[in-house]
C-alpha cells in the first residue's frame, strides 16, 4: 500500500510504514543525518535531520515521522536551516576543533555538516569535557572528548552484533558512552567485531592499527573476501603504499557490511615479517642428511669430530626452494606412503580459507588419486 505526499513541492509516493526520510531518499532528496544509520533502528537523538511539516506546530525528526498520506514537507526552509545550524553550533561547543590532526578527517561526518551548514565555531562558549583517551584495549582507540552521544554505536552492538556491549551513562551534560558496568571496553562483553567503529560518524571510534597510516583520500579502496573463515564475508582494504592500512566490512551477500574482530582487525599477518612466501623444506629431504639412528651412532660420530647438536640441527634446519622441487618431494613421499602403509595411512585435512572449488579438488585428489575417504575440513573440529 502506498500514500502521496510532497516533499519540497514534489508529489511523490511513500510505502506505508516508511519514515518521511526514507520516502525522501527513495527519490534522491537529500536530508542530513547524524544519529540516523540505514542498518539500525532509528532512534531521534541528534535532531539534525529536522523537517518543516504543514500543520505541525514544531519542527518534526524525519528519521521517526512516519510517511502518511497528504503531508506537505519542507526540507530546507529558513526555519530547518536556522535549526540545524544551531544544533551544530551546540554539538562544536563541546567538540574538540582539532581537526587538522584528527584521524578522522576527510571521513566525519559532523565536519561534513559544519561545512555544509558554515559552522565555524560556536557562539555559546561554556564547559567542556576532557576526558582522558582510552587506548587500553589493542583494537579500538575510545576518545570520548569527540562523541557526539549519536548512539549509533549503542544499537550497531545491541542491533547488529547483539552482544549489548556498549551503553549512555548518566544524563544530560554528564551523559557518556560507557562499556559493561562502566568499566573498560576490553573487560567488557565486547568482542571487538568493529561495528561500533563502522557507524561512529566522528573520530570517537578508531580502529588503533590505522591511526598515524594515512588520510581517508590517501588510500585505494580494494574490495576482496575474507581470507578466515568459510562464511565468505566482502571486505574493503583500504591501501596506501602498497600496504593495508584499514579494512571494512563491505556490502556482500554474506555479511551485508559487517565483519567480525579477525575480518576487520586480523590483517596483519600480510605484512608480517614471519610469514613464508617461498617453499621450504627440511634439509634430510633436499639435501640428503642423515639423522643419527640410535645412541651408538650418534657415539661414533662424536668420535670422529662430528658436532653431535650441529648435525641434528642440520637435520631439521628449513631450505627454501622453488614449487616444483617441493611439490615433487610432497607427491614422491606421499606415492611411498601409500604404496607401502596403504591409502588408509593417508589423510588430508582441508581449509576454510580455501574456495568451495579448491576444497572439491582436495576432495577428488583424497578419494581419486590417493584412494582414501580420509578427508577432513577446519571448520568442522
Amino acid at each position: 500500500m502506498t500514500v502521496n505526499l510532497t516533499i519540497n513541492g514534489q508529489k511523490i509516493q511513500a510505502e506505508t510504514g516508511q519514515t518521511v526520510l526514507q520516502a525522501a531518499r527513495a527519490v534522491g532528496i537529500h536530508i542530513p543525518v547524524l544519529c540516523e544509520h540505514p542498518a539500525l533502528p532509528p532512534d531521534g537523538a541528534c535532531r539534525i535531520c529536522l523537517v518543516e511539516i504543514e500543520k505541525q506546530r514544531g519542527l518534526q525528526p524525519a528519521c521517526t515521522f512516519p510517511a502518511t498520506e497528504g503531508l506537505v514537507i519542507s526540507t530546507h526552509s529558513p526555519r530547518v536551516m536556522d535549526s540545524r545550524k544551531f544544533t551544530l553550533e551546540l554539538l562544536i561547543s563541546d567538540h574538540p576543533l582539532d581537526c587538522m590532526t584528527c584521524e578522522a578527517t576527510g571521513d566525519c561526518t559532523l565536519q561534513d555538516l559544519a561545512y555544509e551548514y558554515g559552522v565555524k565555531d560556536s557562539r555559546y562558549q561554556g564547559k567542556q569535557h576532557n576526558y582522558p583517551l582510552d587506548a587500553s584495549n589493542p583494537f579500538i582507540q575510545v576518545e570520548r572528548n569527540k562523541c557526539i552521544l549519536c548512539r549509533r554505536c549503542v544499537r550497531a552492538c545491541s542491533h547488529i552484533n547483539g552482544v549489548e556491549a556498549i551503553s549512555v551513562f548518566y544524563r544530560g551534560f554528564n551523559a557518556y558512552i560507557g562499556f559493561g558496568a562502566d568499566g573498560r571496553m576490553q573487560d567488557s562483553s565486547c568482542e571487538f567485531c568493529g561495528s561500533c567503529v563502522a557507524v561512529c560518524p566522528t573520530g570517537a571510534l578508531w580502529p588503533k592499527m590505522s591511526i598515524g597510516k594515512g588520510r581517508p583520500w590517501q588510500v585505494e579502496k580494494v574490495d576482496t573476501i575474507c581470507s578466515y573463515c568459510g562464511v565468505g564475508c566482502k571486505l574493503s582494504l583500504h591501501i596506501r603504499d602498497n600496504q593495508i592500512i584499514r579494512v571494512e566490512g563491505a556490502n556482500g551477500p554474506a555479511n551485508h557490511g559487517w565483519t567480525c574482530v579477525k575480518g576487520r582487525f586480523g590483517y596483519d599477518y600480510v605484512h608480517h615479517p614471519d610469514r613464508v612466501l617461498t617453499p621450504r623444506v627440511r634439509r634430510y629431504l633436499l639435501e640428503g642428511v642423515k639423522k643419527p639412528e640410535n645412541r651408538e651412532s650418534r657415539i661414533e660420530n662424536s668420535k670422529g669430530g662430528t658436532n653431535l647438536d650441529s648435525l641434528v640441527s642440520n637435520f631439521w634446519d628449513w631450505v627454501e626452494t622453488d614449487w616444483d622441487t617441493a611439490l615433487n618431494i610432497v607427491a614422491e613421499k606421499l606415492r611411498t606412503k601409500r604404496d607401502t602403509h596403504g591409502p588408509d595411512s593417508i589423510g588430508v585435512l582441508t581449509s576454510a580459507k580455501c574456495t568451495n572449488e579448491e576444497n572439491y579438488l582436495m576432495n577428488k585428489f583424497a578419494r581419486q588419486v590417493i584412494g582414501t575417504n580420509n578427508i577432513d575440513h577446519c571448520a568442522r573440529l
